[in-house]
Parts: C-alpha cells; sequence; structure tokens
C-alpha cells in the first residue's frame, strides 16, 4: 500500500474536482460580479497543533493569525471572517471565555469583523478560521527575476527554540527563552510592512511552514535558482546555539512556526524597502539573491550546498 503524504492527498480532491491546473498559493483569488475577493483557511488542532502549556486564547488568537500571515505576504488587507469551533462535552464556561477573547484580540489588532461560522461537538477542540478580504493583485510565489534580492521579514529559529521549550521541562527562564517561548504563543504577522511594500515585490510567500520550505517552492513556481548567502538568525539565539554545539541552519531552515514572509525585489528598491522597514518599525533580512537555475543553494567561502525542503509536511 502506497503511504499517502499531503501532496498525494490534494492532488488526488483536484483531479475529482476537475482542477487539473491547480498551482499552489497562500490565498485564493476569485471574482464576484466586478469584486475580486481574496480568501484563506486555516484549521488548527487541539493534539497537533496546540502544545499542551499553550493558553487556549493564545490558540484561539494564532488560528485567525495564521490567516493574516498569508494575507501579509500578499499585501491584502484581511476585512471578514467565518470560525467554526469543535469543542469536547467536557469543556468548561471558562474555557468558552478564553476561546472568544483570542478571536476578539486577533481581530481588533488586524481590523477584522467575525460575521458566522459554526460550532460542532468532538473529541478534541479545533480551530477552523476562514478570512476574505478584497484586491485586484496579488503577489504571487513565482514572478521573481535574475538579479532580484532575496529578503526574509523577522528573524528565524526563535519559534523552533521555542516549541521545544514548550514541549519539554526547562526550569531556566531567562529573556531568551521568554522570547522564544513568546514567538510560539504570540506571533505577529507583518501585515503592515506587506501592505505597505507590496508593489515593490517581484514575489512573496509566508514563511510558516517552514523557511527551507518557503524558499524551495517559491524558487520552484518561478523556474529559478536561490543563493542563500546570509542566515537570518538574530545574535542572542546565534551564540546560545553555539554555545549549547546546536546546528543553527536545522533551527533556522526547518523549524516552522515563523508567521513571517519571504519576498523579492528588483535592487533598485533595497533603499525604500529598507527604509519603509525601518518607519514601521519591521526587522527584515536581505538573505541572498536570484539567478539562473534551479533549487536553493547555501553560499560560503567554501562553496555551495543544497538546501533541501525539510519544513513541516502533514503525514509525514
Amino acid at each position: 500500500m502506497t503511504k499517502l503524504d499531503e501532496s498525494k492527498i490534494i492532488s488526488i480532491f483536484q483531479k475529482k474536482m476537475g482542477n487539473k491546473k491547480f498551482v499552489s498559493e497562500d490565498v485564493e483569488k476569485f471574482t464576484l460580479g466586478k469584486t475580486s475577493i481574496i480568501a484563506k483557511t486555516d484549521t488548527m488542532v487541539q493534539s497537533t497543533d496546540i502544545p499542551h502549556k499553550m493558553k487556549l486564547s493564545d490558540a484561539a488568537r494564532k488560528s485567525i493569525i495564521a490567516c493574516v500571515s498569508d494575507f501579509a505576504s500578499k499585501g491584502v488587507k484581511p476585512q471578514y471572517g467565518i470560525v467554526s469551533i469543535n469543542l469536547p462535552k467536557s469543556i468548561s464556561i471558562k474555557e468558552i471565555s478564553n476561546i472568544a477573547n483570542g478571536f476578539k484580540k486577533a481581530c481588533k489588532e488586524y481590523g477584522i469583523s467575525i460575521i458566522g461560522g459554526d460550532t460542532n461537538e468532538g473529541k478534541e477542540i479545533v480551530f477552523n478560521v476562514c478570512i476574505f478580504g478584497s484586491s485586484s493583485n496579488i503577489v504571487t510565489r513565482k514572478g521573481c527575476k535574475n538579479g532580484d534580492l532575496i529578503f526574509t521579514t523577522g528573524p528565524f529559529g526563535y519559534t523552533s527554540f521555542g516549541l521545544k521549550i514548550l514541549l519539554g521541562n526547562y526550569k531556566k527562564i531567562d529573556n531568551l527563552i521568554k522570547k522564544s517561548i513568546k514567538s510560539v504563543t504570540t506571533p505577529k504577522p507583518r501585515l503592515n510592512y506587506g501592505l505597505k511594500n507590496k508593489k515593490y515585490f517581484t514575489s512573496s510567500m509566508d514563511s510558516s511552514d517552514g523557511l527551507s520550505t518557503t524558499l524551495n517552492e517559491m524558487a520552484k513556481q518561478s523556474k529559478k535558482k536561490f543563493i542563500v548567502n546570509k542566515i537570518p538568525i538574530n545574535k542572542d539565539l546565534d551564540n546560545y546555539l553555539k554555545n549549547q554545539k546546536i546546528d543553527s541552519k536545522s533551527i533556522v531552515f526547518h523549524g516552522g512556526e515563523e508567521y513571517e514572509f519571504v519576498f523579492t525585489i528588483p535592487s533598485k528598491f533595497k533603499a525604500i524597502i529598507m527604509k519603509n522597514a525601518k518607519i514601521l518599525k519591521t526587522p527584515i533580512f536581505e538573505i541572498g539573491y536570484v539567478t539562473v537555475g534551479n533549487g536553493v543553494y547555501l553560499k560560503n567561502q567554501m562553496g555551495e550546498t543544497k538546501l533541501e525542503d525539510l519544513g513541516w509536511k502533514h503525514f509525514k
């Protein structure tokens, strides 16, 4: 019996539904009359997506944030949402209140109105969120050109380290540990940065499944080679990992859960996107460039090494 993975399952559904030309994208775009609708749906399951030390209010907020992150990478403002929840019979009024507060907090942060949804009973908590907006165009995952520069919003690695802490038994709590846990429980997508700089991007993609996954998918869709010559990591985490003799590349490129995005720009726009980053207080990292070829490669004084897609995969 052939083992199913996520891509195989999706291909079966596409074939059955007659959508053989489907191209993977962060959001879906369709037209109603003369209005272009942008939509995104995401599911959070208690047993696989919510660490037991994570507050329900943070989990509920994060279920909406997951969709906001995709909107940020496309340069589209989220406006409305529908939320479906699955709850066990044993859930308490306090827990329900915490979940509601989490939804409310996310919506207030990003200006989203929840217009409806569905409530169901099941064995564990499940949040399914669908967010809508309107835009005549989006920044796609493909479109970069030779010579374009590659950037990420935000540093990478904190969430991978933070998940290890939440799933482990760390007793020592310092600033790095607090920062890493916060990156997992309360991520903050760079929506304003995506909205302000959309016109300069040649391609862009949400990075929540892991930086190696994002880079490989963008390179594949653009039919280009991505050269990464700088790792987007802050010094505090980098120094800690070196002291612990932990490979920072695995933590940064394959960890996932970073609700940041990767984007490419023509070099002539570098000064303006750097200026806008400073104005919006958004940390951005120039990590490499686009060239002729295919695949993603890490480059240093020793040469080039292929960066495999080892990010998050369901059913792996």
